[in-house]
């Protein structure tokens, strides 16, 4: 059973709104579309936005929600011709149709929630690698016990590359990810924000950041490091040159301008 708060610009109840929800086990709460109720508003496992007839008074609410903070999953709840207009620069984790059935709506709201659960974990756990450890929940990240000085969105590049070791991240990608669907900038400020990071972690650690040429970037456990520094030359020239066999594309440790 999931502690549901429904958003809607109407007077009506959730049943009005998502009828489906009446022959559910939730806890429903609902509250006026409206900032201020907004503030006050009590913990949720979900929130359910009324997106069935002012789509531009929704999306500016999904934006508001997500601007503040909001970490719960963001479904709306829509007519089929709303579906046209809906885009992932709302920021709605998904969503349902007014008329779902039952079974749809059960399902769309439990997946929504565990995979809320699963980001919420990742945001609180601790990563270590090597010697260097981020704190999620934190915001911070120490290199060798000791703070590293990191902006906001430093600080969220290297948790993400952190957390996906190996991964290879074209600047897009970093982009829409890091900075979110709603920065208009160019991709040159994720080259920025590695060439600064880099300059911080030191000659000693900067290399944990790679550049895969003409590819983007991804971050280098001090492990895999060793292991391709000590392989025979034979495998380090196969790996150098994407041969077959290979599990990567090769890594470039030129500086960050070498992109094309």
């Amino acid at each position: 059973m999931a502690q549901l708060l429904v958003l809607t610009p109407t007077t009506g109840g959730s049943v009005e709104i998502l009828p489906a929800l009446g022959l559910l086990s939730h806890r429903v709460r609902v509250l006026p579309m409206e900032p201020s109720a907004l503030v006050d508003a009590p913990d949720a496992d979900l929130v359910l936005l009324d997106a069935r007839r002012d789509l531009v008074a929704a999306r500016t609410t999904c934006r508001l929600l997500r601007a503040t903070g909001m970490t719960v999953p963001l479904v709306l709840v829509m007519t089929e011709g709303g579906l046209t207009v809906v885009t992932a620069e709302w920021g709605a984790s998904d969503v349902v149709l007014s008329d779902a059935g039952p079974a749809e709506v059960e399902a769309r709201i439990r997946l929504a929630v565990e995979r809320g659960a699963g980001r919420a974990r990742d945001d609180n756990e601790e990563i270590s690698a090597g010697e260097l450890t981020i704190d999620a929940s934190g915001y911070t990240a120490r290199l060798r016990g000791r703070p590293v000085d990191l902006t906001y969105k430093e600080f969220e590049l290297l948790k993400h590359l952190v957390q996906h070791p190996g991964r290879v991240f074209t600047r897009a990608q970093l982009l829409q990810e890091v900075w979110g669907y709603d920065y208009y900038g160019g991709t040159r400020t994720v080259d920025v924000h590695v060439r600064r990071l880099r300059a911080k972690l030191g000659p000693e650690h900067e290399q944990l950041i790679g550049t895969v040429r003409n590819v983007g970037y991804r971050f280098d456990p001090p492990k895999e490091r060793r292991e391709r520094a000590t392989a025979p030359d034979g495998a380090a020239s196969a790996a150098s040159d994407g041969a077959p066999g290979t599990d990567a594309p090769p890594v470039d440790s030129d500086p960050v301008g070498s992109l094309g």
